[in-house]
């Protein structure tokens, strides 16, 4: 029989719950997609996925539902209210920066 070491972590339950399902839809128990996950480490020398922060892009209003669209205006109103504004010039500046536009 193969020796084995026991690996702990902890999760979100939600994010565990949909994990387990999707595995049983494979037929893959939890603790075989966690050899297999280890095992790709150990192939590629590394995380076997590319680990970045999504791109960040610019709200489209077409995109929001009201309720989205809702929050935006308050948080915008809010930011007015407090003080937390920028000049036109400043965020010009700002989206050629982080938008390239």
């Amino acid at each position: 029989m193969a020796r084995t070491a026991n690996v702990f972590a902890r999760v979100e339950p939600d994010l565990k719950n949909q994990a387990e399902g999707i595995l049983n839809e494979l037929g893959i128990p939890m603790s075989n997609a966690v050899g297999m996950f280890l095992k790709q480490i150990v192939l590629h020398r590394g995380i076997p996925f590319e680990v970045k922060l999504p791109e960040r892009k610019p709200l489209s209003y077409g995109a929001l539902t009201k309720e989205q669209f809702d929050a935006e205006i308050a948080k915008g109103m809010s930011d007015i209210e407090e003080g937390r504004t920028i000049s036109s010039a400043d965020l010009r500046a700002e989206m050629e920066r982080d938008f390239g536009i």
